[in-house]
């Protein structure tokens, strides 16, 4: 399938600002279930981006501007070939060894009740079928809501409140699954919805699930399916802290307002960009 992404990221400040200093991890890169055919970051100030590859494999970015600003958009524009592999990614990852990806972490972590319900969900005797029980217990038991959790929410604070948005199911899943003694890791990216819904109001996050014999394999709890060609995979990390798609700081600016937006659509239909 031939997916175009269009993702701007607008911020404005009351002040001008004396320096930004930020990680920008939005470039995918070609694998097993895609191929990259063009990407491009734009800033509309002068900014300086210089590419690194961090600890998990990302294509990144340090985005520097120098000079005050009191507003700027970075605009992420491309397209993608992606390949149907019932959620299979057959890639080596040789960057960290399994047993790195069972650690828990600030936001991956667990409570006694969370405990109980992976280990209540989860019967099956291979690792593939626990899986998919876990994929099937968390969409059935969550409620996707986007007015109860926020960035820094925690996979114990979004099961207790049994509500939030993709980046709690995938903290859910991930520390669920690290239960279980299987290796996960968060996955940030975008969704070509099904439902015809192209313009979007923030990219997506899942999770990729470590099965013996099969290699990664990616799993949506949020919407209770293996990933498909439908997703566009952007970075990794042991949770959403290591594959945000933008963090850093600046000096001075006063308040902040941000605004995203994100066109995901299927080639052949009419191109909205979010920068007009």
């Amino acid at each position: 399938m031939h997916i175009d992404i269009d993702h701007i990221t607008k911020y404005s400040f009351s002040n001008p600002t004396k320096m930004v200093i930020q990680t920008l991890r939005l470039t995918p890169q070609s694998n097993s279930v895609q191929n990259i055919l063009s990407w491009d970051i734009n800033v509309d100030c002068d900014a300086r981006l210089n590419p690194f590859y961090d600890a998990y494999g990302n294509l990144c970015h340090i985005l520097s501007i120098e000079e005050p600003v009191q507003e700027f958009s970075i605009e992420v524009i491309g397209s993608v070939d992606t390949y149907l592999t019932s959620g299979v990614i057959t890639d080596v990852d040789a960057n960290f060894p399994l047993a790195v990806y069972k650690r828990f972490t600030s936001l991956a972590c667990f409570s006694p009740e969370l405990k109980e319900f992976a280990f209540a969900a989860a019967s099956e005797k291979d690792d593939l079928g626990k899986a998919h029980q876990l994929l099937g217990a968390i969409y059935e038991t969550m409620r996707f809501d986007t007015m109860t959790t926020n960035s820094q929410t925690d996979a114990v604070q979004a099961f207790a409140a049994k509500s939030g948005v993709c980046q709690d199911y995938a903290h859910i899943f991930i520390a669920c699954s690290r239960l279980l003694g299987l290796p996960s890791r968060y996955v940030s990216g975008h969704l070509l919805r099904q439902d015809g819904a192209n313009l979007q109001e923030a990219s997506h996050a899942w999770a990729e699930t470590h099965i013996n014999g099969l290699g990664w394999v990616a799993f949506d709890p949020a919407n209770g399916i293996c990933a498909d060609e439908h997703y566009v995979k952007v970075a990794v990390g042991l949770d959403y802290r290591d594959a945000a798609p933008i963090a850093g700081s600046r000096y001075g600016g006063g308040t902040e307002t941000l605004s995203v937006g994100l066109n995901v659509r299927k080639a052949g239909l009419q191109f909205q960009s979010q920068s007009q």
